[in-house]
């Protein structure tokens, strides 16, 4: 949703580079540059001004002028500015003292609260709560069975007494649930309402009946982040006629401009709490504002990527991998390790997504968004073709056996070669790596020498000491050597005749003439 805008900033950033000092015509063509592109990404205007008037106070100030690198600097200040606006820190959900915690979901029709339901009801049950789904949307049809289904799959209980399809009254059913998620022991109950196409009076005035009826503890405004402007006017309304505490940011991975995103914080007052950025139900997680700005500015985000491994990986397994790479050059590391790991992965999420979050990816934006996902699973296919033994040990997989697997996996007999290799390859990487010999081709630097062989075979190179190419002077090196040699056998070490004195001794020629 990003892309246009941090491709923007990242061009604007550059001409900044390599400038000893920024002048007032630099930082006045910066900011004009900035502020244009997050006009073009449909950020509201009074957030504009504002954040533009900001970033060019601090950077006329003395902050930058001292600054060892100015550049560097300017980009430290767009980066704080931008964390204001989204928010400033990361807000957390406040829990009712005596259970259940009720979570109200408000919005308008197609914002995406009914499958917001089942992520937040998912999220929440990871971090060790037990939530319950209440079905208040009794208009919209089949509204009731989407929530069924969605929690379903979930995995979390949902309270649907009322069929919908305008039957029922949503007020009654939730106050109903805060009975029955105590006599039911779920410990917090997220309340789905209905929603419209605009705003309207019927709408606000159920919402506050709903509100009123079960006086949630949080009250989330669910907002489409493709619908632009609106949004913001949207919220401004819902904050006016029913209020709520904080925003849902949904559709996060549409192509759509996001400037809704930087401007609902700031114009509401409201922080950004959580953000739905994919379909499927794990795709969801509690919105940093820091994080989200890194990401824009290019920089990536290794915290969130660290707390995906962390769910997915765990240090068990991790310990057990490692035990099998630092063992004689890996290979106790099998293709079934290697297919458990590349599944593991996958429950991270989309490849390219987990790429994006590293630092420096955004000049490959095009490689990443080139990668074919299913590339993964004609591996996962052409390993899973093989019998236990040659996965133990691909090297007995032969020309016959090539041809039959890649019969079984529907592949061409080249790619099981191709994955045969890569898998050796990769295995001699990571076992190098596990033995502490750093990563291969970087000799000579702390923890990324190339490993042992490597440097024996530079030291074997070095024994020999290069000749001259001139006749002259390398007949002049040699009677020198020979000189060294004679001397030496004659007397002691270094050179010094037996029983002779220091003063005695007198520096070779070359020796005189290097120092003078």
């Amino acid at each position: 949703m990003f892309d246009t805008l941090s491709d923007r900033l990242a061009n604007t950033f550059k001409t900044l580079r390599g400038k000893g000092r920024l002048s007032e015509a630099d930082i006045d063509s910066a900011a004009r540059e900035i502020r244009i592109a997050l006009l073009e990404a449909d950020v509201a205007l009074p957030v504009v001004r504002a954040f533009i008037a900001n970033v060019k106070e601090r950077a006329r100030g003395a902050e930058v002028s001292k600054a060892l690198n100015p550049s560097q600097q300017f980009i430290k200040i767009v980066n704080n500015e931008l964390i204001s606006i989204l928010g400033g820190e990361t807000r957390r959900l406040r829990f009712a003292k005596t259970a259940p915690t009720v979570i109200m979901l408000a919005g308008l029709q197609g914002a995406g609260k009914t499958t917001l339901a089942g992520k937040l009801g998912r999220w929440l049950k990871g971090q060790g709560h037990s939530p319950l789904l209440v079905a208040c949307d009794l208009q919209r049809p089949n509204a009731v069975n989407q929530l069924s289904v969605v929690a379903d799959r979930a995995g979390v209980a949902v309270y649907a007494p009322q069929p919908g399809n305008g039957v029922g009254d949503p007020v009654q059913v939730a106050k109903d649930s805060i009975e029955y998620a105590r006599s039911k022991v779920h410990d917090i109950v997220i309340v789905d309402t209905a929603g419209r196409l605009g705003i309207d009076q019927e709408l606000m005035q159920q919402a506050a009946d709903i509100r009123d009826a079960v006086t949630p503890d949080e009250v989330l405004f669910v907002v489409d982040a493709m619908i632009g402007q609106d949004a913001v006017n949207t919220a401004e309304a819902f904050r006016d006629g029913v209020g709520f505490d904080g925003v849902v940011l949904s559709k996060l991975d549409g192509d759509a401009r996001g400037g809704a995103a930087l401007s609902i914080a700031h114009v509401t007052g409201r922080q950004i709490m959580f953000a739905s950025n994919g379909e499927k139900l794990d795709d969801f997680d509690a919105f940093h504002p820091d994080r989200m700005a890194s990401r824009i500015l290019g920089m990536g985000d290794v915290l969130s990527l660290i707390e995906k491994a962390e769910q997915t990986f765990s240090q068990e397994e991790a310990a057990k991998m490692a035990s099998k790479l630092a063992s004689s050059k890996g290979k106790d590391f099998t293709l079934d390790d290697f297919l458990a790991q590349m599944e593991q992965v996958r429950k991270m999420g989309s490849i390219s997504k987990l790429l994006g979050m590293l630092p420096g990816m955004a000049q490959m934006k095009d490689q990443i968004n080139s990668i074919d996902e299913r590339d993964v699973d004609r591996t996962a296919a052409i390993i899973k073709s093989m019998t236990p033994a040659e996965r133990h040990e691909p090297t007995i997989i032969n020309g016959s056996r090539r041809a039959r697997i890649a019969k079984g996996s529907g592949v061409e007999v080249s790619a099981v070669k191709s994955l045969v290799e890569r898998f050796f390859e990769a295995r001699k990487m990571m076992s190098r790596m596990a033995q502490g010999g750093g990563m291969p081709g970087m000799p000579g630097i702390p923890g990324m020498g190339g490993g042992p062989g490597r440097q024996k075979k530079q030291q074997k190179q070095a024994k020999g000491k290069r000749k001259s190419g001139n006749p002259m002077k390398r007949k002049a090196e040699e009677e020198a050597a020979a000189a060294r040699r004679e001397q030496a056998a004659q007397g002691g070490a270094f050179g010094l005749p037996a029983g002779g004195q220091a003063q005695d001794f007198e520096l070779p020629d070359e020796f005189k003439k290097f120092m003078g």
